[in-house]
């Protein structure tokens, strides 16, 4: 008998089975797995070195948490202990057993409310405790009821590797009408940034309008950007869970909260950033679970009084990826923040696996209840455009998403749109941005640039720009003082007055502060949509927000469907 040399290791002549082989080039064997090292923090959320729950109060102060006397409180103990804990409820809520706070948070008997006035109590070792003793599908279910609004939304990455301002207009208007309600864009070279935002802010405003976006840079040029009204929102304001990781940036959870009180003062949503592993990644980890630390991420960003969260371990999704439990500890951060009432965008922004199923694996447990933001990120482009590094989801796998959609009728906030009509407002989109750059006197945008940008996948299609004139625009909108105001008026000058309406009806959203409420986005028909006139009502079956009506008869529709009537024909 002849032995197949495919069944011959290439490193030894140990004989292998053929399956084996197949199975070693399956995608999934090139991510990186590691064995758990509780030590070091590389464990998920079930460590012997985290502390156990206590609680006492004294004279309406918390004198002593998880162990620890209030004379040995670092600084993030101090300030969760003051800031990010109903003193008044919290003895009561401590008393209560995990097990029977997790059943309440998976009881649809148990309002939303009635289940705040529980977990706003709990100390950081007690949150943990309870989401120790929750499966996968009890987080779901929890996730399902805490989510502070009603309606699903999602949020896209809309970036250009050439950092050509074209290119983010058109993603942005064509992410726009997919139905994504928030957009973020990064740079490669920061200098750009103010060209880069501008074409992001008008893009995502052509075709329906409504949608808020950022530039995710250093906070300094970023703050200033949102107060000039070029951007809309803010969420990369990062905190951790120890203090020589918090340090680092020389920040603190004050320092932290008085930019929080920056942006709130001018009207400009903005939310933290966290993500469960980031201290393991950057060393300092204490030996302590992932997700306790970012437990007191969590609080932290509740003490603040900021409305939200961009949590789901985000770029640190390598790292409890590749423990036991990781993507439990992943669906357990996102309800903690849901559960203390905090907006949660829920990550799924950063690629971590090879595998397509572990990726569809690491999107369901946030797609299936809904949260907030389905993605802190869905790349709106190729990754290889995506200057955040890559995206668990990107611009190929709009269809897939979609399907997905359909078949469990589980609403992630996208939608399928025809060709003509995204070529529509990326065309409309380009010669708006080339219109306001003329306007302006900024930076020339010639015809055959946008007739390649509204067919174009990525940047490798596009006409490349004039890099060093386009920085020297960059500079004239920093300063002339160009802000959000002035793309009004040169929208509207130009022609483009649905444009101008869109953006001025977003703008006017500073001064009356709607957009500051909890998990505040702006609907199709441009009004404020949040916890506050749009609060999650779930409670049980039959209860809160399902697919129905006209959103499904949208969801219902897809790129090839086949019409019952005649098996040649497609539903268009």
């Amino acid at each position: 008998m002849t032995t197949s040399p495919l069944v011959k290791s290439a490193a030894d002549s140990v004989r292998h089975s053929a399956r084996t082989l197949i199975l070693e080039d399956r995608p999934v064997n090139l991510d990186g797995f590691v064995e758990e090292w509780p030590e070091v923090g590389m464990v998920a959320m079930d460590s012997d070195f985290d502390p156990q729950p206590s609680v006492r109060t004294e004279n309406g102060r918390i004198v002593e948490m998880d162990g620890v006397a209030r004379a040995d409180f670092d600084f993030i103990d101090q300030f969760i202990a003051d800031k990010a804990i109903n003193v008044e409820a919290t003895e009561h809520a401590m008393a209560l057993p995990a097990e029977d706070i997790a059943r309440m948070l998976v009881d649809p008997n148990v309002s939303r409310q009635e289940m705040l006035a529980v977990t706003c109590g709990l100390t950081p070792a007690k949150l943990l405790a309870v989401a120790k003793t929750m499966n996968i599908v009890e987080i779901m279910m929890g996730m399902q009821k805490m989510r502070a609004r009603r309606t699903i939304a999602n949020q896209g990455h809309c970036t250009s590797a050439r950092d050509n301002p074209l290119q983010v207009v058109c993603d942005a208007a064509e992410a726009s009408i997919r139905g994504f309600s928030e957009m973020e864009t990064t740079l490669g070279v920061v200098r750009y940034a103010p060209l880069v935002a501008m074409a992001q802010q008008i893009g995502s405003q052509v075709g329906t309008g409504g949608p808020l976006t950022q530039c995710a840079l250093e906070e300094a040029t970023e703050l200033d950007l949102g107060m000039r009204g070029i951007t809309g929102y803010a969420e990369t304001i990062s905190v951790y869970g120890t203090e020589p990781v918090f340090v680092d940036g020389d920040d603190t959870p004050w320092s932290k909260a008085f930019l929080a009180a920056a942006y709130a003062s001018r009207g400009i949503k903005m939310r933290f950033t966290s993500g469960t592993g980031s201290e393991v990644q950057m060393g300092n980890a204490q030996g302590k679970s992932m997700l306790y630390l970012e437990i007191r991420c969590i609080l932290i960003a509740k003490g603040a009084g900021v409305q939200g969260l961009q949590n789901g371990s985000i770029s640190c999704i390598g790292v409890p990826g590749a423990v036991p439990a990781g993507i439990r500890a992943v669906a357990a951060e996102n309800l903690i923040a849901a559960a203390v009432d905090l907006e949660c965008a829920s990550g799924n922004d950063q690629s971590f696996s090879h595998s397509p199923m572990r990726r569809t694996a690491r999107l369901m447990p946030q797609m299936m209840p809904g949260t907030d933001f389905v993605c802190s990120g869905f790349s709106s482009m190729p990754n290889y455009d995506n200057m955040f590094a890559g995206s668990n989801l990107d611009s190929e796998d709009y269809d897939d998403f979609n399907t997905i959609q359909r078949d469990l009728q589980i609403d992630g906030g996208l939608r399928h749109v025809k060709e003509e009509d995204i070529l529509a407002v990326r065309s409309r989109a380009a010669k708006a941005l080339q219109a306001v750059f003329a306007h302006l006197e900024l930076p020339r945008i010639t015809d055959a640039e946008i007739d390649a940008a509204v067919y174009a996948n990525g940047s490798k299609e596009f006409l490349p720009r004039d890099v060093l004139e386009d920085l020297k625009g960059a500079q004239q909108v920093i300063d002339r003082n160009i802000a959000g105001i002035d793309l009004v008026k040169a929208l509207e000058a130009t022609g483009f007055g649905d444009v101008a309406a869109n953006l001025l009806a977003v703008l006017r959203q500073r001064i009356s502060g709607d957009l500051l409420q909890t998990s505040a986005i702006m609907g199709r028909d441009l009004l404020p949509l949040s916890a506050i006139n749009d609060s999650n009502d779930y409670q049980g079956p039959g209860t809160g927000y399902r697919p129905s009506g006209a959103r499904w008869e949208e969801m219902k529709r897809l790129r090839h469907v086949t019409s019952a009537s005649n098996p040649e024909k497609e539903v268009q």
